[in-house]
Order: C-alpha cells, then structure tokens, then sequence
C-alpha cells in the first residue's frame, strides 16, 4: 500500500498541480488526504488535485514522489483508476457537477 505524488504540471488557479493517489484503496487515499489537510473537494474521483507548493509535505509525510506516467501505470493497476468517459458521466450526474 503507497501514496503516490507525481510532478505539478497542470496549471489552474495561479499554480501548478500534482495528483495524489493510493496504489491500493481509496480509504487509504482519504486517511492520507484527512491527515494532511487536503480538503476533500480536491477529490476527482480517483485522485486529489494537489498545488504545487504541498508536494514536499506530502513526500515527508509518506508520499512516494513518481512520474506522472507511473502513477497512472500504478493506478490503472490497482483497479481503481476511472476513466475519461467514466469521468464525464459522473459529472452529468444530478449533484456531481
């Protein structure tokens, strides 16, 4: 069970962004993002949107830093990545967007 960080390279919001995954269970995924203070709207529903300037707390709290192409490969492996179409539709849900 590992908490994965990637680089922050998708700008938004004044700032760069990584993804912080679980290669394991969402639960462990929301216990690390709880811990850390990483408020839960920062959830897309497989990972958490996380700015550029928590990335080295988060790698001392226990995140391994990765490539943005292994953390996919890592996540696509546990099972639990979703995917763009899975995404979409979840959006068009009453209440999701």
């Amino acid at each position: 069970m590992t908490i994965l960080i990637d680089d922050p390279m998708w700008p938004n919001h004044g700032t760069f962004w990584a993804h912080l995954v679980s290669d394991s269970s969402l639960r462990e995924l929301h216990e690390f993002a709880a811990a850390n203070r990483i408020p839960r709207r920062g959830f897309d529903l497989d990972h958490y949107d996380v700015p550029m300037d928590s990335r080295a707390a988060l790698i001392a709290a226990g995140a391994e830093p990765v490539s943005p192409k292994e953390l996919t490969r890592r996540l696509i492996a546990s099972g639990l990545r979703v995917t763009e179409r899975e995404r979409r539709a979840a959006r068009a849900l009453p209440g999701t967007a």
